[in-house]
């Protein structure tokens, strides 16, 4: 049986995002209390266009508000040097001092990087009757649902 969710009447002020081994890895808390996110967004690609690979390191304040964002982009999936991939995740994971892997509640942002939009954007119902989620971009592999409270996502 699927989870009853709550209406919303609109967009969130702020979407939790509970800590998981999934895509939710890198988020938490740094000892200077900045929220963070690490993420591997990608542009899916087409049959004539190549997809692109991003690693992005997303810092917020304690309210949730996006402070600053180091975007990479990784070229394409099949020349991405994974190895390198690596290095810069725990270069940028470093690069915020001791952290603590734990829940963070942020604020839908967008910014524009490469010709690509980066971010955790509301989208209002398609149809009537529908609810407001919120997704991250690119790749739309995280999309939250109300109650913006729950820290969960689907894939």
């Amino acid at each position: 049986m699927a989870a009853k969710r709550r209406k919303s009447k609109g967009p969130p002020e702020l979407v939790a995002i509970d800590h998981d081994d999934y895509h939710a890895e890198y988020v938490g808390w740094t000892t200077s209390g900045k929220q963070f996110f690490l993420t591997t967004p990608f542009v899916p690609g087409t049959a004539t266009v190549p997809g692109r690979e991003f690693i992005a390191l997303y810092v917020f304040d304690r309210a949730g508000i996006l402070e600053e964002a180091t975007i990479d982009d990784l070229g394409t999936r099949d020349s991405m040097d994974h190895a390198a991939r690596v290095a810069r995740r725990d270069e940028l994971l470093a690069s915020l001092g001791e952290v603590k892997f734990t829940r963070v509640e942020i604020a839908p942002f967008s910014i524009q990087r490469f010709g690509v939009e980066f971010g955790l954007i509301p989208r209002p119902p398609e149809e009537e009757g529908e609810d407001w989620c919120a997704i991250f971009l690119p790749g739309d592999v995280m999309c939250f649902w109300p109650p913006w409270t729950s820290g969960v996502y689907d894939t």
